[in-house]
């Protein structure tokens, strides 16, 4: 019998992202396919993911932000 690992999973914050990122292009994949109407927790939940999107802090620097660094530094 085989005996579970009680040790919790550590992912990197890219990894969790990674997979937070396909999970959400598979979710909209299936929602584009199937035009019903949703259930409206289902809508509330997509609009309130929708809401936090917008206020999650960029990861994406600014352009101000990147330099150039010339291969001779």
């Amino acid at each position: 019998m085989p005996t579970l690992n009680t040790m919790p999973l550590q992912l990197s914050g890219e990894h969790c992202q990674a997979i937070c990122e396909e999970v959400a292009e598979r979710l909209r994949i299936l929602l584009d396919r199937e035009s019903h109407d949703l259930p409206p927790r289902l809508q509330l939940l997509l609009e309130r993911l929708a809401e936090l999107d917008h206020e999650a802090p960029s990861i994406v620097p600014a352009m101000d932000d990147m330099t150039v660094r010339s291969l001779a530094a």
